[in-house]
Parts: C-alpha cells; sequence; structure tokens
C-alpha cells in the first residue's frame, strides 16, 4: 500500500512491536481456481494507509523507442529514486491486473530494519506496476521482479506479494540486503556489494486457499531439484508448469552470512530468519488471515491461541483446503471482517460506545497505570485508501475474463463494481488526479464513500444497517449481470475485438459512475433519516409526513443500552439522579 510510514511489526521485543504497529498495514487473500465455485482465480487486496486517497489507476499499452529509460518515482512518498531501461512495449494496466489477467497485491512486513537499501532503485510499487506492464503470466511477473531487484537493487523493505493469472495463484516474499558499500578498482566508483534482495516465491496447490497480512508466512521449502523447485540462477525455468517453487540462490547462505541461520538447509525458515514472529505479528497480522481460514474450514480454529499471540509455537499452515468453494461474492464479504464471531469482536466491549462500533481510532497500542494494551486490526479498516478483488477466468477471452472489481475507503462500508480488464478507459469519479487528501470534490467516488462511512460511524448499530442493505443489492445485482455482459461481450469479440473492448469500457465506466451516484443518495437518506440522533420513519426509502404540515410524521430516539447506562452511573456518583417527586 502507499504509506509514508514503514508498518514494522516484527520488533525484538514486544516493547518494539507495540511501538511500531501505529504504521499502516494491508491484507491479502488467496483463491485458486479449483477452490473458487466456477473456476476463477481471486486475489483480494485492502491498500491500507492514512495517507492514501483512493482511486483507480490506469495505464495503457504503449511502445517505446529504443534506448528510452523508465523513471522511478517511489510510490509511498513519491520520491525520486533514478531510472532504469525502459522495454519497448507495455501492457495495459486497469487498478493492479493487466489487460493478460495477471493482477499482483501487497502487505508489508518490515523485516530486518539493518537490511533497508538506500542505494537501490526500485521499491515495491514500481516492482508491481512494472511487472504487471511486462507480464503475460504470473510466473513471468515473478521472474520480472526478481530480475528488476536483482539488476537495480530493492528500495523497500521486507514485502509479501499476491500474484496470480485465470490459471495459477503465488504468494512471493522478499526482503533486501542492506548496504555492503565498496569501491570499484578500475572506475573508481562506489557500488552496493549487497545490491538485490532474498527471496521465496510458493505456488499456492489448485483447491487450496492462503492469505497474507503483514508478516511473511513461507517458512521452509525444498532445494532447487530441477523438476518442483528452482533457484534465481536456473530463473528461466520458472515456465516450466512443475515447478512450485522458486527462491533467490543465496536466500540462505546470506542468512549465514549475516548470523540469522546456522542450522541444515532444510530446516530454514524464510519468515522466521529475516522476520521473527513476535505478539504483535500474530496478534495484528496473522489473525486477519486466521479469521479468514476459519471462515472456510473450521479445523482452524484449533490456532485460535497462535492468532491471539499466546501460543507462537504452532504456526498455521501457509495454506489450506477449504469446506466449501468460494465465489466472487464471499470474497468481497471475506475483506470484510471484523473479527466477528470471536471473543476479539471490537464490536462487543465497552469501547465500542453505546452504538457497537467495531473500529478504534489510533494509535493501536495504550498504556494505563504501567501497562501496555491493544486494539485489534481486522481486515476492515477505516484507513483503507482502496481494495480489490481481481477475478480471472481461463474459460473466456482476456479482456473478458479478467474482472477487477474496486472499492474506495473503509471495505466493510464500500461497494466493490466490476472494472473488466480489458477496458481503455475507467469511471470519472474514480480516475486519477481528480482529487487528493486535502482537496474534497463532490464527485470524486473517494470522498462520496467517505461521507458515508464516516457518518455512519456515529451510529454504527443502526446506521451500518442501511448502508449494509444497498451494499448488498448492488454487489448483487453487478455480481447478477456478470454472465449477460459476458455473453454480449463474448459475441461482439468473436466478429470485432474492439467492439468488444469498447462495449465492456462503456459498461464499466457507466457502471462506476452510476454507483457514486447513488452512494451520494444513500448519503442524502442517511441524513435526513438519522440527523441529531434522531431516526425518522420510512418505508422503503419514503419518508413520512404528517398529515397537517411538512414534518415527520413521527420520530423516534433509540435508547442507549443498559450497559452503558450503568458505567455512566458509576462514573458520575449521584449527581445525574432525577429526585423522586414529593407526594
Amino acid at each position: 500500500m502507499r504509506k509514508t510510514y514503514l508498518f514494522r511489526v516484527l520488533a525484538l521485543s514486544l516493547t518494539l512491536t507495540l511501538i511500531n504497529v501505529t504504521g499502516n498495514a494491508c491484507t491479502n487473500f488467496l483463491v485458486t481456481k479449483g477452490a473458487s465455485v466456477d473456476g476463477s482465480t481471486f486475489i483480494t487486496y485492502a491498500a491500507d494507509s492514512h495517507y492514501l486517497f483512493g482511486e483507480l489507476y490506469f495505464r495503457p499499452a504503449k511502445d517505446y523507442p529504443a534506448g528510452s529509460l523508465l523513471k522511478i518515482n517511489e510510490w509511498d512518498t513519491g520520491k525520486y529514486l533514478g531510472e532504469i531501461p525502459q522495454v519497448s512495449h507495455t501492457y495495459s494496466v486497469v487498478g493492479n491486473m493487466n489487460e493478460y489477467q495477471v493482477s499482483i497485491g501487497e502487505t508489508t512486513y518490515g523485516g530486518r530494519e539493518e537490511l533497508l537499501d538506500s542505494t537501490a532503485l526500485v521499491d515495491y510499487g514500481t516492482l508491481m506496476y512494472t511487472a504487471l506492464q511486462r507480464s503475460k503470466t504470473a510466473r513471468e511477473a515473478i521472474k520480472v521482479m526478481a530480475e528488476l531487484v536483482a539488476n537495480h537493487g530493492y528500495y523497500s523493505s521486507g514485502e509479501s506479494f499476491s500474484v496470480a493469472d485465470p490459471n495459477e495463484v503465488w504468494i512471493f516474499e522478499m526482503i533486501s540486503k542492506g548496504i555492503d558499500m565498496k569501491v570499484d578498482k578500475k572506475t573508481k566508483k562506489a557500488y552496493n556489494a549487497n545490491k538485490g534482495a532474498v527471496w521465496v516465491a510458493v505456488r499456492i496447490p489448485d483447491g487450496y486457499v492462503s492469505g497474507h497480512a503483514n508478516h511473511p508466512r513461507i517458512t521452509t521449502f525444498p532445494m532447487e531439484n530441477g523438476t518442483t523447485s528452482i533457484s534465481s540462477k536456473s530463473l528461466d525455468k520458472i515456465a516450466n508448469p512443475d515447478v512450485e517453487f522458486v527462491y533467490a540462490y543465496d536466500v540462505i547462505d546470506f542468512a549465514r552470512q549475516k548470523g540469522y541461520f546456522t542450522g541444515k538447509n532444510e530446516e530454514f525458515s524464510f519468515s522466521d530468519t529475516y522476520a521473527p514472529l513476535d505478539f504483535g505479528g500474530a496478534r495484528f497480522c496473522e489473525a486477519r488471515v486466521w479469521s479468514f481460514f476459519k471462515s472456510v474450514n473450521k479445523s482452524m480454529w484449533e490456532y485460535f491461541d497462535y492468532a491471539k499471540g499466546l501460543n507462537l509455537t504452532k504456526r498455521m499452515p501457509l495454506y489450506i483446503k477449504p469446506d466449501r468453494k468460494l465465489s466472487a461474492h464471499d470474497m468481497m464479504n471475506f475483506m470484510r471482517d471484523h473479527l466477528e464471531e470471536t471473543e476479539l469482536d471490537m464490536s462487543k466491549d465497552p469501547g465500542a460506545g453505546p452504538h457497537a462500533l467495531p473500529y478504534r481510532w489510533r494509535p493501536m497500542t495504550w498504556k494505563y497505570e504501567g501497562k501496555s494494551y491493544v486494539h485489534e486490526r481486522t481486515t476492515a479498516t477505516q484507513q483503507t485508501g482502496f481494495s480489490f478483488v481481481a477475478q480471472a477466468r481461463n474459460w473466456l477471452p482476456n479482456p473478458i475474463g479478467g474482472i477487477f472489481w474496486f472499492g474506495v475507503d473503509d471495505a466493510a462500508s464500500s461497494v466493490y463494481f466490476p472494472a473488466y480488464c480489458g477496458i481503455t478507459s475507467v469511471p470519472e469519479s474514480f480516475a486519477e488526479g481528480r482529487g487528493d487528501m486535502l482537496t474534497y470534490c463532490n464527485d470524486c467516488a473517494f470522498w462520496t464513500f467517505n461521507k458515508v462511512s464516516n457518518f455512519s460511524y456515529l451510529r454504527y448499530d443502526i446506521m451500518h444497517a442501511e448502508v449494509a442493505k444497498v451494499q448488498n443489492e448492488l454487489e448483487t445485482r453487478f455480481i447478477s449481470n456478470t454472465p449477460i455482459i459476458d455473453k454480449a461481450a463474448k459475441e461482439l469479440y468473436e466478429a470485432d475485438p474492439k467492439k468488444a473492448v469498447q462495449y465492456l469500457t462503456d459498461y464499466s465506466v457507466n457502471t462506476g459512475n452510476y454507483l457514486v451516484n447513488r452512494w451520494e443518495k444513500l448519503f442524502q437518506f442517511l441524513l435526513i433519516k438519522f440527523m441529531d440522533g434522531n431516526v425518522k420513519q420510512e418505508e422503503n426509502g419514503v419518508f413520512k409526513y404528517n398529515e397537517y404540515n411538512s414534518c415527520p410524521d413521527h420520530v423516534s430516539n433509540p435508547q442507549y443500552p443498559d450497559w452503558w447506562k450503568k458505567n455512566v452511573i458509576d462514573a458520575t456518583g449521584g449527581k445525574l439522579i432525577q429526585p423522586e417527586p414529593k407526594k
């Protein structure tokens, strides 16, 4: 995610962890085609940052003359890092999905701070969006990313990537190697002898699901055997469909050199070596993956103590087989998780206030009478800039097969609309550059959705129900329209691919713009119905007037819950008691 301060939860002590979890974070869930209801692959991504303005990026395909250079600006800050060679042709990219249905997401885990490389040219954002512009498959994207960091260095801290195409889903984790400055004897120029990164990529077996949320999840993996596992020295072999594990050739040797690892090769764990797990890594990060896992496989409840940070020795598996097949709507709803139906549900404790708000404003950690306490970090969070569900389908032509379901702001209060991966423009209200975090605009999707979510936070228990009702209505409609749009687009594609692309562009643009207009009407409805703490009577969205004038027919005032009343009474003593009338 774009962010100004890196989210680091790997600290060597609980104290350091509690300091750093106040940063930003993201969540990814991964689903293989054998685990979905229709053979789609899915990855989800929430770009969570207090500094990120949610918008839908679009990069058209483009040709470049020989010798062209690509200017690199850090995605988080916009800082200029340098230039690298450009390829002769780049592919079109909508959000985080390209025209070949390749999609990439990420979560930052930080890792060992001494491994940051300020001399490098390529940050994690550049890796994602450059790979999308240069890759036709997930395997090819991994190869592009590995070669970019090898040639130009890796500027960011530890990162987990989700990489998917219509056939495969991969998790790819890396961290830079720090700085070891040397001077070239011939040129007399200084260079970083540690340029590059150590990394591991694992293909998720078909029929399984995975996830990552700001802590690396790849532990042990097989060494190079020429069939299922290869090193970066054999990177051209990644196209072999039998290859399931790919890793930097020096991922273990470098750890030994740094003193991070001294065991046997087969005992080497990427996660435990480069980002040792602690309470924060489990409670603030792995708990989000666990909550997804337990929603699709009941046996995952045995890892609840691990998710709570109480038993770090029993780590969850990297991937699991779900009890049921998953749909696009399932994936959207998993992104709205607040740890409901667990003891960690923040809407169930006094911190939620009288209106069951499942959020806590930052900081996430706090102290009272010398003891440290935490707020939970859930998948759905108020600081999300944008999120998506990337759906890839191998039985359709690429422009039709890829659907980039996109939403802005808090996923629990947002709506995912379909942007087909072959489109040539995006909805104006979601387009890049129409607004920013400090400039309000009336027709920007991000501000419209923030109006609804932030207003509903005031009385979440009754207002969010109205939001969820319209959210479900719209997403159900968009999803039910998909077979119809697919069929029409496929018929057009067989006759004239350009007409099919234009049809899908018109549909995606019109749907996105309609959504923002509908959400503005929802805000107006909420403001009228819940203004000043009252609740006005309405039926199917139509308010009832008094038969004699233009005033509301009925206004109710819901009671505060008894536990809240008791807390107020206990805190104020007798000053709020109303004297009984004298007889």
